[in-house]
């Protein structure tokens, strides 16, 4: 089983469907700080000591999602960064979200 961060996101172009059962489970079972939300999108909180902190971080997500094509949902107040994954084509997982999760999860906090 290769590693989620060696490997890159690829587009979704629609016409199949949302992950599901044990793809679903291993997939999500490699992400484990995310967390799975009703089978449809992940989530996962990040928490800083300040507002800057925060916004770099999300600069350093959002300079890795354009790299990787694929783009999350993104929230940042003080302190704190949000971030939700679903493929918009297929309203819910695919492959790719769970990719670009776990590169996130590489990136540093601070």
């Amino acid at each position: 089983m290769a590693d989620l961060c060696d490997l890159t996101c690829k587009p979704c172009r629609g016409g199949v469907p949302p992950l599901a059962g044990d793809e679903l489970k291993r997939l999500h079972g490699q992400t484990p700080a995310w967390d799975l939300v009703d089978g449809h999108h992940i989530t996962r909180t990040f928490k800083f000591g300040d507002f800057a902190k925060a916004l770099a971080f999300v600069n350093r997500v959002g300079a890795l999602a354009e790299d990787q094509g694929h783009h999350p949902v993104i929230g940042l107040t003080w302190g704190k960064v949000t971030i939700d994954l679903w493929t918009h084509k297929i309203n819910g997982l695919h492959e790719s979200d769970f990719i670009l999760a776990a590169k996130i999860d590489k990136l540093p906090a601070d």
